[in-house]
């Protein structure tokens, strides 16, 4: 699933084609992306606008329109948006802009969502009901992951990836991150220390910059809308790599699930504090 480092490459690679074109003719071929909404209408809505701004939320991608309307763009497991009309399979939308660029979206497995989110208020609504504190914004440090897990007795981990605590992170980075902070994932949250929540936070901040230099991971179905690849998992430091060597300790990296999650850890250099 694209995290926020996926999405915000796509933001950064898509912005020079879309933010200041005009919308000429939207299509859209699968009702489960807009659904409740017909598709006919959210392709009628989106004609003759203009994109204003290119903007990322956690891993909603945001398309500010010139009429004040926004749309939301999930893209979930294996949504990918892609410049140009022809060739792609499971292509579900096509954006045409009035420079005769195409902008098609793709999603194997349908999981992806377009909502199209009138005004100001609509969207701040939509967002704050889903998303937590950003971690690459200022704002960000031990002290409000400290708020989010204060008496919480959920694995680490598992509050890590709820959007509703903090914005984007998904299953890579959190192992990255708590492997890069020496914390086992498997911690009850409110017993990890300010300490150890100031280097999370800083190792969040870290992984995920370095996901954005990457360009993110491509694992499977990830691609950059010019078609190109991630390169983020040639640097993974324990995701991915269960039975190899961790690169602090030489111990093996081994595979535990924790909230349903596969997860990768060392349980030499990150070791549990049990309640």
């Amino acid at each position: 699933m694209p995290e926020l480092p996926e999405v915000e490459t796509v933001r950064r690679r898509l912005a020079p084609h879309l933010v200041g074109r005009t919308i000429v003719h939207a299509r859209i071929d699968d009702d489960r992306l807009v659904r409740p909404e017909l598709r006919e209408a959210v392709a009628a809505r989106l004609a003759g606008t203009r994109v204003t701004e290119l903007d990322r939320r956690g891993k909603h991608l945001l398309v500010h329109l010139d009429d004040g309307a926004t749309l939301a763009i999930h893209l979930r497991m294996t949504g990918n948006l892609m410049v140009g009309a022809d060739g792609f399979p499971h292509l579900r939308a096509v954006l045409e802009l009035d420079d005769a660029t195409a902008v098609s979206y793709t999603d194997q497995r349908r999981f992806g969502t377009w909502r199209v989110l009138e005004g100001e208020p609509e969207l701040e609504e939509f967002l704050s009901e889903r998303l937590g504190i950003e971690p690459l914004d200022a704002g960000f440090d031990g002290r409000a992951l400290g708020r989010a897990f204060a008496g919480r007795r959920a694995p680490v981990k598992a509050l890590l990836l709820d959007q509703r605590l903090i914005a984007g992170v998904g299953n890579i980075y959190a192992d990255e991150a708590l492997w890069a902070a020496k914390i086992h994932p498997e911690t009850p949250a409110g017993l990890v220390s300010r300490a150890k929540l100031d280097v999370l936070a800083v190792a969040l901040r870290e992984v995920l910059e370095a996901g954005i230099l990457a360009q993110g991971s491509t694992l499977r179905d990830f691609r950059t809308p010019d078609g190109g690849y991630g390169s983020m998992q040639e640097r993974f430091q324990v995701f991915d790599r269960d039975g190899e060597p961790c690169p602090r300790c030489g111990r093996p990296i081994v595979k535990l699930r924790v909230a349903g999650r596969g997860t990768h850890v060392c349980p030499h250099c990150q070791r549990r504090r049990r309640a």
